[in-house]
């Protein structure tokens, strides 16, 4: 066992409480020293204090929201990232604010400058922390168990993060409980994947008696059980699964929501429109719009809107998702997509009431029918209004299997809430340049894999 595990979480605590100093320390000096000092009636202790407060305020909820602290958890470029457009969010908030303050707009260039100076410090800081954390927690040597299927899916995830995890060895259920666990004393934690529940429930129960950490794959009935409510009306716990739906007072606020949102949005956004629509009518004088059929809550049927990035009739020998280099898209199409800006006239649904600002991905109908046939709880998704951004879309990737994506949209559902809804859209811009997010299937057998890979895995 490693003797620095029991710092861990203060290790964390302490890296993130250096890198919001140093960049409430810097806003401090700006202030303090520059912009206190050509407003029209300068702040004094209390309130230079309240201005710094406030920084700081802001600085917590972004880096919270984005995962800028998670040292140790997500990748050094992850972290950096979010680190960068929390700073820059709040940096805009802040010139915002003190131009209200001031009733009239400064040079920016004293600002950027500060954003220069923060950024150089969230990279040092990365760097320096991540290092140091990897010495004390080095990657962990672990066992996998796998059942009939193979692995492959979950090794190469597992694998993508070889700082924090080392599959060392692997083992198939077959071989039994008993011997598995003689194997996995030599290990640092094993993973329980696609593995029937029966001895599943064992190996954990077994891993826990004997100090094991356990990473296992949830099942659909785990997520639905995690959600549940839990009821100490009698001497046996008992959870309760309601399985309602929003509630009335929900719909209500999340409609108001979504015709806010979607409408400011538009407003917003229509320098976009105009420049997207040229810029696709200069490329082969075909449509700006391309419209599809979707499905959204109660398997309605919609047509959904987006900027075309492909060629005209690029499905005229049918339906297919489109592959990492797909010759279909247009030059202009692949910076949409890469952004997400393509995605942009479903406001447009949104404000029709078709689709939610936030909700599962909507599927095409023949897609979704050829996926239920081999996971008919791929269904559940619908229960609420498609979404233009997700849960499954913020937490997976484009390429995500149909079955994992299943998992985050139940999630979702299962824990709705006003500040859920709020949460994924304050996130969902850290998504847009993330390439991993938007990447294509590398393969035409990716498809069929997301849609078989929960086969004969699931109620076992």
């Amino acid at each position: 066992m490693n003797h620095y595990e029991q710092y861990k979480r203060m290790i964390k605590f302490l890296s993130s409480s250096v890198i919001v100093l140093l960049e409430v320390g810097i806003y401090w000096i700006v202030w303090n020293y520059y912009y206190n000092t050509i407003i029209e009636f300068p702040f004094f202790r209390r309130g230079n204090w309240l201005m710094v407060f406030l920084y700081g305020i802001l600085l917590l909820f972004f880096m919270k929201t984005y995962g800028g602290f998670k040292i140790g958890t997500l990748k050094k470029g992850h972290i950096i990232y979010a680190q960068i457009l929390s700073c820059f969010f709040v940096n805009v908030i802040t010139y915002l604010q003190i131009a209200l303050l001031d009733k009239k707009f400064h040079s920016m260039t004293v600002i950027l400058w500060m954003t220069f100076a923060e950024v150089f410090c969230i990279i040092i800081w990365a760097f320096a922390f991540n290092w140091f954390y990897a010495r004390l927690f080095p990657q962990r040597k672990l066992l996998l168990v796998y059942g009939d299927r193979p692995a492959f899916n979950l090794m190469e995830k597992i694998n993508s993060r070889e700082d924090k995890y080392l599959i060392s060895g692997a083992l198939n259920i077959e071989i039994g409980v008993e011997s598995i666990m003689m194997a996995a004393r030599n290990y640092e934690g094993v993973i329980l994947g696609d593995v029937p529940a029966h001895d599943r429930n064992a190996l954990m129960k077994r891993c826990f008696a004997e100090g094991i950490r356990t990473y296992t794959v949830p099942k659909i009935s785990d997520i639905l059980l995690r959600s549940s409510e839990e009821l100490n009306i009698f001497d046996s716990p008992l959870f309760l699964s309601r399985n309602e739906g929003m509630h009335f007072e929900q719909r209500i606020v999340k409609r108001l929501i979504d015709i806010i949102c979607a409408g400011v949005m538009l407003v917003a956004t229509s320098p976009f429109f105009l420049l997207i629509a040229v810029s696709i009518k200069l490329t082969d004088g075909g449509p700006v719009f391309y419209k599809q059929k979707r499905l959204t809550k109660w398997r309605k049927t919609f047509d959904i809107y987006k900027f075309r990035t492909m060629i005209q009739d690029a499905e005229k020998m049918g339906a297919q998702l489109a592959s990492e280099n797909d010759p279909r898209i247009l030059p202009v199409g692949r910076l949409l997509r890469a952004t997400r800006l393509d995605e942009l006239p479903q406001l447009i649904n949104v404000l029709k009431g078709e689709m939610s600002m936030v909700g599962p991905r909507p599927e095409r109908p023949e897609l979704a029918e050829e996926i239920e046939r081999d996971i008919p709880e791929f269904s559940y998704r619908l229960m609420v209004k498609a979404g233009l951004t997700g849960y499954a879309q913020i937490y997976g990737k484009y390429n995500t299997t149909s079955y994992d994506k299943l998992k985050l949209d139940l999630t979702y559902i299962r824990n709705y809430s006003v500040w859920l809804d709020l949460k994924l859209m304050i996130m969902t811009p850290k998504i847009m340049f993330m390439k991993e997010s938007t990447e294509g299937f590398k393969n035409e057998d990716c498809q069929e894999e997301g849609i078989r890979q929960a086969a004969m895995s699931e109620e076992r």
